[in-house]
């Protein structure tokens, strides 16, 4: 753990730190845990009990987010050890059906087995290196398009051409390289060298939590990604916190407690970020009433099925606030019926936050699924060809009725790098919010570059989940953990 200024360690004792010092303060207006004990419905452990350590406040070099020799770091002793969200099992629903998940210089081929089971191969051809596919599809049989060489789905070698040409060669040293695949709550994990902690060790505590959520229930019903001008990790820490909302989103002010929100960490790999929805940030000084703030949650919160112009009207947030209810609770209320009625599940014991609230967890390094029960958002974020670009995905997951099945995921949308995210009008209001993040995203990436310090600087509180996330990259930069040891 990072050394503390020694200014302000002599205000602050060190053992002190994490409840009465760096780190403790907080924003005026109600806290996190004062709305937990203001909730319609008694809120589980999970939502009240904090889990904050202060990790020092030392910068971070801007060459991590800049450097190719950074990147190729990160390729070499990060990525090959840990595991990595490659698809959803709606994806890829029936035997022979394929995903092509790609990253950090990877490729694979992720295919659904006759007995239910998945595998990951490397997506190379083992004759003279052509991808063997470039898209998502359904096949028995991995055919390389330049010479024929094939593949079971399974990876075993099936055939060649000519093969009285390659008497050096031996059937059983053929079988594409496979990597590891982990299973959970409907979520396909690979990870390319073996050994290690299991998926459910590298998540824990993330599975503890959804339980309540049952993401295994849900299904993709959007999914867009787009390649943005900036590092995957700038683009990542975007949304590890909400305190740029007051200047990047002021439009959702009226309804957000941006700088009210709870931010907490877990181990090395786990941590989430608490926004509450339904109440005023406490960055507005006079806001217009209980009704003002459904009214602009209902247009800009970008989660509900309805949210915008005149479909608004068939919106079940689109509430009368009764006299003497917050908006919050009102909205709660409305939103627990909606629920069990869409889905046949009961909502009864939801909380307000479970049903309004940006629960937004972030697994390391690069998968980030909302908690709750609201049609749940899903990012995760890849590597570009350069360090000075990545590609973001966003999925939307909404459960599906009871007794139904799973259908099929939605396909990929994915933008090119001069595409704006409002091309994809399946976002409605979230593509104009991710805009607003584009304006800033592009230049940082710039000023990073050019920056005369080299160096960025984090808030104790707010950024604690950036901290976490950069103290366990150089975890495995350093070789404390992954596979690479320093000899």
């Amino acid at each position: 753990m990072a050394e503390r200024d020694p200014a302000l360690a002599t205000k602050t004792p060190p053992e002190a730190a994490n409840s009465e010092g760096l780190g403790a303060d907080r924003s005026k207006g109600i806290s996190w845990s004062e709305l937990m004990a203001q909730d319609s419905r008694p809120a589980p452990a999970i939502l009240t009990e904090e889990s904050y350590t202060y990790r020092g406040s030392e910068p971070i070099p801007a060459e991590r987010y800049t450097s190719e020799a950074f990147a190729q770091l990160e390729r070499e002793r990060m990525w090959p050890c840990v595991w990595q969200f490659a698809a959803r099992e709606e994806d890829l629903p029936e035997p022979g059906d394929f995903v092509v998940y790609e990253n950090a210089g990877r490729s694979y081929l992720v295919s659904r087995q006759d007995d239910g089971s998945i595998r990951a191969m490397h997506n190379v051809c083992l004759h003279r290196g052509r991808k063997l596919r470039t898209e998502e599809g359904t096949t028995d049989k991995f055919v390389c398009p330049f010479h024929g060489f094939a593949w079971n789905k399974d990876g075993s070698f099936n055939s060649m051409p000519c093969q009285w040409d390659f008497p050096h060669l031996n059937e059983q040293s053929l079988d594409l390289p496979e990597a590891e695949v982990g299973r959970w709550a409907g979520y396909v994990f690979i990870r390319e060298e073996k050994g290690g902690p299991s998926l459910e060790q590298f998540l824990a505590p993330l599975p503890e939590h959804f339980k309540r959520w049952r993401h295994e229930e849900c299904a993709s019903v959007m999914r867009v990604a787009k390649e943005v001008p900036a590092n995957w990790k700038v683009v990542m820490e975007a949304f590890m916190e909400a305190w740029h909302t007051i200047v990047t989103h002021p439009q959702l002010l009226p309804f957000t407690g941006d700088s009210n929100a709870a931010y907490w960490t877990w181990g090395d790999n786990v941590n989430v970020n608490l926004v509450p929805f339904g109440v005023m940030s406490p960055h507005i000084e006079e806001g217009q009433g209980e009704q003002w703030i459904v009214d602009q949650f209902i247009r800009y919160n970008g989660r509900s099925a309805d949210n915008y112009e005149e479909a608004a009207r068939d919106n079940p947030m689109a509430i009368a606030v009764p006299e003497g209810v917050s908006a919050r609770a009102a909205l709660g209320e409305a939103m627990r019926k909606a629920y069990t009625a869409s889905t046949g599940y009961d909502h009864a014991e939801a909380t307000d936050a479970e049903l309004l609230d940006a629960l937004v967890y972030n697994v390391f390094p690069n998968f980030s699924p909302w908690g709750g029960f609201m049609p749940n958002v899903v990012y995760n974020w890849r590597t570009g060809k350069t360090p000075d670009t990545c590609i973001m995905e966003v999925r939307i997951l909404s459960r599906i009725p009871k007794g139904q099945p799973i259908p099929r995921g939605a396909p990929l949308k994915m933008l090119r790098l001069d595409q704006k995210w409002t091309e994809a009008p399946e976002l409605g209001i979230l593509g104009d919010v991710f805009e607003q993040d584009m304006d800033n995203l592009p230049y940082v990436q710039e000023g990073l570059h050019v920056s005369k310090t080299g160096k960025i600087n984090l808030g104790n509180y707010q950024e604690i989940r950036i901290r976490q996330f950069q103290d366990t990259l150089m975890k495995y930069i350093g070789g404390e953990l992954g596979g690479w040891r320093q000899d």
